[in-house]
C-alpha cells in the first residue's frame, strides 16, 4: 500500500498545468452509454475512479480505447445493463449509469453506491425521480433494478434537495424519453453545465442549464460527438491554497478562475494576492495568513470539496476560524488526523472550530477519504520535520500525479510503496 512521506517547510514556486474535471468527466463517460455512435471525449484524468467507470463501460459491452487523455467509446451493443458491486463498490458515481442504461434499454440493475465514507448519498433521489419517468424500481440485496419496458415518459421532477448526480442521471435519462421533462431544484454547478454542453452536441434538446430549472425535450436517439472536459475546479482549488499556506508564488495554468470566486473571495479575506486571468490563477502569500469562517453550499456557494483543504490552511492561520459543514454529515474525518499534527480544531455537530497554531509538526496519519487525503498533503507541506501519510490510494481517486505537480513547483514529495 502507497504512502506519501513529505518534509515541510518549502515554498510551492513555479507553474502547475490543471488537468480535466474527474467530477465532470465521471457522468460524461456514463453518457457515451446513450448512443450507439462513438463518443470522443478529452481532457480525461487518469485517475483510479475514471479507470473504474471505464472497467464498467466495458462491462457492458461498450469499447473503450484510451490514448493519453482522450478516450473513445462506442457504446454499439449493451449486453449487460449492470454495474456489480465488485466492480464498482469503491466508486460512490456508479449510480450515474443507472438513467442512461434505463433510457436506452429499458432496464438496468446497479449497484448501491460507494467510496467515500463522508456521509449518506442521497440515492432515494435518483430513484423517486426514474419513478417520475415511469420506471418500475425495486431495491433489493443492495441493488437498484430498473425497468421501463415501454421506454421512458417525461415528467414533472422536483428535487427534495439540491443533488448534482441525481440532477446529472435524470438530466441523461430525460434525453431519450418521450415528451418533456421539467427538472426544479436542479443542481447548477460547472460539471453539470459541461454535462448538457456534451448532451447536445449528441443531439439532446435541452435549455436552462445553469440555473435551477432545466426543461429536456425527449429525443429518439442521440448521436456520437468530440468533446473536452472543463478544467478541475477542485484541483485548481487545491493547489491555489497549497500555494498560499506555503507563502509560495504559484500560478495554475488551463485552469477555470470564474469556477473559484467563492475560495478566491475567502482567499483574498484570508490575506492571499490573487491574480485571474481568462485561464489561469497566480497566487502569492508573503505573510502569515489570517482566519476566516466558511460555510460550504450548492454552487456558486463555497464547495464542499475543498472544505478539508481550506482547514488545513486555518490550522496555521492567525486567529479562529469557523468552519461549517452543509453538505454531508460525516466530512470532519481529517480533523483528528491534523490533531496529530499538532492543529487545534474542536469540532460540534456540523461546524468545526479551528485556532490557528505557530507551527505544525510532521506525524504519521492515516487518509480516510479522498478529499481529507489532499488536506494532509497539504498540512504537511508546511509542518516541520516530516510527514508520513498512509492510505493515499483515496488520493488517487480524484488526483491524477499530484506528488509529481507539486514536486516539480518545490515541494519535497516523494511516494513509497
Amino acid at each position: 500500500m502507497d504512502k506519501f512521506v513529505i518534509q515541510g517547510g518549502q515554498p510551492l514556486v513555479g507553474e502547475i498545468l490543471i488537468g480535466g474535471a474527474k467530477n465532470s468527466a465521471l457522468p460524461a463517460l456514463a453518457a457515451c452509454l446513450l448512443t450507439k455512435e462513438q463518443v470522443t471525449l478529452q481532457r480525461i484524468p487518469r485517475v483510479r475512479d475514471i479507470r473504474t467507470m471505464e472497467k464498467l463501460l466495458m462491462y457492458t459491452g461498450a469499447t473503450v480505447s484510451v490514448t493519453g487523455t482522450q478516450v473513445n467509446v462506442r457504446a454499439e451493443n449493451l449486453e449487460k445493463a449492470e454495474a456489480p458491486y465488485d466492480l464498482v463498490k469503491t466508486m460512490r458515481a456508479s449510480s450515474l449509469v443507472l438513467g442512461p442504461l434505463v433510457a436506452r434499454t429499458g432496464r438496468a440493475r446497479v449497484s448501491m453506491p460507494g467510496g467515500c465514507a463522508i456521509g449518506a448519498r442521497p440515492v432515494n433521489l435518483h430513484v423517486s425521480a426514474l419513478e417520475k419517468l415511469g420506471a418500475e424500481i425495486r431495491l433489493e440485496e443492495g441493488y437498484i433494478s430498473a425497468e421501463a419496458p415501454s421506454g421512458l415518459k417525461g415528467a414533472h421532477v422536483v428535487f427534495d434537495r439540491i443533488t448534482v448526480t441525481g440532477t446529472e442521471d435524470i438530466l441523461m435519462a430525460a434525453t431519450l424519453a418521450q415528451g418533456e421533462t421539467l427538472i426544479e431544484n436542479a443542481a447548477r454547478e460547472p460539471e453539470v453545465q459541461d454535462l448538457a454542453a456534451l448532451l447536445i452536441k449528441m443531439g439532446a434538446r435541452i435549455e436552462g442549464v445553469g440555473t435551477s430549472t432545466i426543461r429536456v425535450q425527449g429525443v429518439s436517439e442521440l448521436h456520437g460527438t468530440r468533446h473536452a472536459i472543463i478544467p478541475d475546479r477542485i484541483e485548481a482549488g487545491t493547489f491555489l491554497i497549497a500555494g498560499a499556506m506555503t507563502q509560495g508564488e504559484l500560478t495554475l495554468q488551463g485552469c477555470a478562475p470564474e469556477h473559484l470566486d467563492a475560495l478566491i473571495a475567502k482567499m483574498r479575506q484570508a490575506g492571499a494576492t490573487i491574480e485571474s486571468g481568462p485561464q489561469s490563477i497566480r497566487v502569492t502569500a508573503s505573510g502569515k495568513m489570517r482566519s476566516v469562517d466558511i460555510t460550504t453550499e450548492e454552487y456558486p456557494g463555497f464547495a464542499t470539496d475543498l472544505q478539508a483543504q481550506f482547514m488545513a490552511m486555518l490550522t496555521e492561520a492567525a486567529g479562529i476560524g469557523f468552519v461549517t459543514e452543509t453538505i454531508f454529515e460525516n466530512r470532519f474525518m481529517h480533523a483528528p488526523e491534523l490533531a496529530r499534527m499538532g492543529a487545534n480544531i474542536r469540532v460540534e455537530g456540523r461546524q468545526a472550530i479551528v485556532a490557528g497554531v505557530p507551527r505544525l509538526t510532521g506525524a504519521q496519519v492515516i487518509a480516510s477519504d479522498l478529499r481529507a487525503s489532499a488536506s494532509l498533503v497539504l498540512a504537511a507541506l508546511v509542518a516541520k520535520g516530516e510527514t508520513i501519510i498512509d492510505r493515499v490510494y483515496h488520493i488517487d481517486r480524484g488526483y491524477e500525479k499530484i506528488e509529481a505537480k507539486l514536486a516539480q513547483a518545490g515541494a519535497r514529495i516523494r511516494r513509497v510503496s
